[in-house]
């Protein structure tokens, strides 16, 4: 089963899911596609599965190599299926939270909201530079505890599609106890915002519950519409820009800083500069804050 990947088999439905939601936005919503920018996401989708290619084969042996470390061996028994998915998407939530937070994973994952558009096609701007930012070290943790890398591959397949849908301004809300537990197009537009007050919220893959727990949901404002892409917008329909552009912005960073700040510029959250030259989502989100307060809650 270790080569067993779902996501293949899910491209077909992932085709007709973009046709049908490219029907809908010609009836109901001219601007949720353009063009060059779809031709822009479909060009990284394709990459993202040449670079999965060439690189799954390391990560699955990397996966064997921790589950062989291993003293547990859980085996394909039928209740590992489900407890693997959840632990899984909680190592996603953890990845997830970790390419906002540290520049390294960010320069990685960051071509996934370039996009200003939100629609199915955003979806296909998956990471071309995934193995080389080590992304794969927070499924390892799994393989220790004894699940198959197999198990785990395919679990990851399985959280991966099932995120393709969430992608959408065609559905509004999800019944009230859906939206409660799972992640949805409601929660996941508001991870793709750049209004102050959604940056860096709702990092779930499957489970919106991760978000709750840790502190990190915020939930859609129909007051606030939301504007998509990333702080400083790309600018940029090219695609070797979209994917290449925060890592060779942290090479001129690390070559410019004094020889102390150098290791921060890869380490260090997006936007933090050793001069306060930049801002971070903690700096943006707390100057909206106080913006919007009142007088008398300032005194």
């Amino acid at each position: 089963m270790m080569d067993f990947n779902p996501v293949t088999y899910a491209i077909p439905v992932f085709v007709v899911l973009v046709v049908a939601e490219l029907l809908w936005a010609r009836k109901r919503r001219a601007d949720a596609y353009e063009s060059r920018d779809t031709a822009t996401s479909l060009a990284i989708g394709l990459g993202s599965t040449v670079a999965g290619a060439l690189t799954g084969g390391a990560v699955a042996a990397l996966l064997v190599w921790g589950h062989g470390l291993s003293p547990l061996s859980i085996g394909w028994v039928w209740w590992a299926w489900p407890l693997c998915f959840v632990l899984d998407d909680l190592a996603y939530y953890a990845f997830h939270r970790s390419a906002h937070r540290v520049r390294w994973f960010w320069a990685s994952h960051v071509n996934h909201h370039s996009s200003q558009h939100y629609n199915l096609s955003t979806a296909l701007r998956q990471s071309w530079t995934g193995f080389f930012a080590l992304s794969f070290i927070f499924r390892l943790p799994l393989a220790l505890a004894g699940f198959e890398p197999g198990m785990i591959l395919i679990c990851g397949g399985i959280n991966l599609i099932y995120q393709f849908w969430i992608h959408t301004e065609a559905i509004k809300r999800m019944p009230r106890w859906f939206e409660a537990v799972m992640n949805t197009p409601s929660h996941h537009r508001v991870h793709h915002a750049v209004n102050a007050r959604y940056l860096d919220r709702n990092y779930a893959g499957t489970f919106i519950i991760w978000d709750k727990l840790f502190g990190t949901f915020a939930p859609e404002d129909d007051a606030d519409r939301i504007r998509y892409g990333i702080v400083h917008q790309l600018g940029s329909f090219n695609v070797l820009k979209a994917v290449f552009h925060e890592w060779l912005a942290i090479g001129k960073d690390v070559w410019r800083a004094p020889w102390r700040h150098k290791l921060s510029y890869l380490w260090r959250e997006p936007g933090w500069t050793h001069d306060g030259s930049r801002e971070t989502s903690d700096m943006i989100r707390a100057r909206w804050d106080r913006t919007r307060r009142s007088p008398a809650d300032t005194d």
